[in-house]
């Protein structure tokens, strides 16, 4: 089997619905990208190649539109939204968006590191490799500075980041390419084993 085919059999592997229609809008999910079960995405989505949206995370595109990157992640029970006719929301290439993560209407660009239970607002850009810590919430309109780390409730620019925390921002979109891997295999795998496949 190709990739390709893995994916779309991993993708369909439980039978569940993933990607709703929202007015004309249906998402546009590129052939490489693995959603796992749970993973719900809504309207008007472009998902670029080899992204990976996890367990139980929704991407609701409705009142506005969301647009990913190539080879970002987008781990479990995370919630990405917009806000009506105002705020898109921005992911770009590279990106790891931690467990149970809130975006809303903001912008996060390439190689960057949200931690988990993070919450992002409004209008609030997180430039080129920089990190928000972990259940740090990023106000409306805040910048974070490319190779910046930013905690905090609300968060605030801590310190810079070093040349080895930057490079691991590149060295987790690649795990996670590699876990997509491993996930679609396993499921190959358990249905050949059942007999459907």
């Amino acid at each position: 089997m190709t990739f390709i085919e893995k994916i779309r059999c991993a993708n369909e592997f439980d039978k569940e619905m993933k990607f709703f229609p929202y007015r004309n809008n249906f998402p546009q999910i590129d052939s490489t990208v693995f959603c796992a079960s749970g993973s719900k995405i809504i309207g008007d989505v472009i998902i670029g190649e080899y992204s990976s949206v996890w367990y139980n995370t929704v991407v609701r595109g409705d009142v506005n539109y969301i647009r990913i990157g190539k080879s970002s992640n987008i781990q479990d029970c995370s919630m990405l939204h917009v806000t009506n006719e105002k705020f898109p929301l921005f992911i770009g290439d590279g990106v790891t968006i931690g467990h149970s993560v809130t975006l809303h209407g903001c912008i996060i660009k390439d190689f960057s590191l949200i931690g988990m239970n993070a919450t992002v607002l409004d209008g609030a850009v997180i430039e080129n490799n920089s990190m928000v810590a972990a259940g740090a919430v990023i106000r409306p309109g805040f910048i974070v500075p490319s190779g910046k780390l930013a905690a905090g409730i609300p968060a605030k620019i801590i310190r810079d980041l070093n040349e080895d925390e930057m490079k691991e921002f590149e060295n987790s979109a690649k795990r996670y390419m590699n876990y997509t891997e491993i996930t679609v295999d396993s499921i190959i795998d358990f249905k050949k084993a059942k007999g459907i496949l």
